[in-house]
């Protein structure tokens, strides 16, 4: 029995497209969607235009609700902006700009 754990996640951390399989024996192999697209239907080209419509109709991937706010790349380039200032400030003093 393998246990399937996602490594992604709506934030965008971690890769897009990889999943972990588990086995019993304890050791962990790390698989492409492609990988799993493969395992499930060996021959996927011949019944779908690309690699996502396989994954999609097999069930590997979904869609997921985000909040917007985490799509925005304005609201996460400043949240990145914001962690590096305080990240500086903590290292070497100062007060923070308004």
């Amino acid at each position: 029995m393998s246990v399937w754990r996602p490594l992604s996640n709506c934030q965008g951390k971690g890769p897009a497209n990889s999943f972990v399989i588990t086995a019993l024996l304890g050791y962990i192999r790390a698989m492409t969607l492609r990988d799993q697209v493969e395992t499930l239907l060996p021959n996927w080209e011949r019944w779908y235009p690309s690699l996502f419509d396989a994954a999609y109709d097999l069930g590997i991937i979904k869609a997921e609700v985000c909040d917007p706010d985490s799509l925005m790349l304005t609201r996460r380039h400043a949240r990145v902006r914001q962690r590096a200032e305080d990240a500086h400030r903590e290292k070497w003093g100062g007060k923070p700009q308004e």
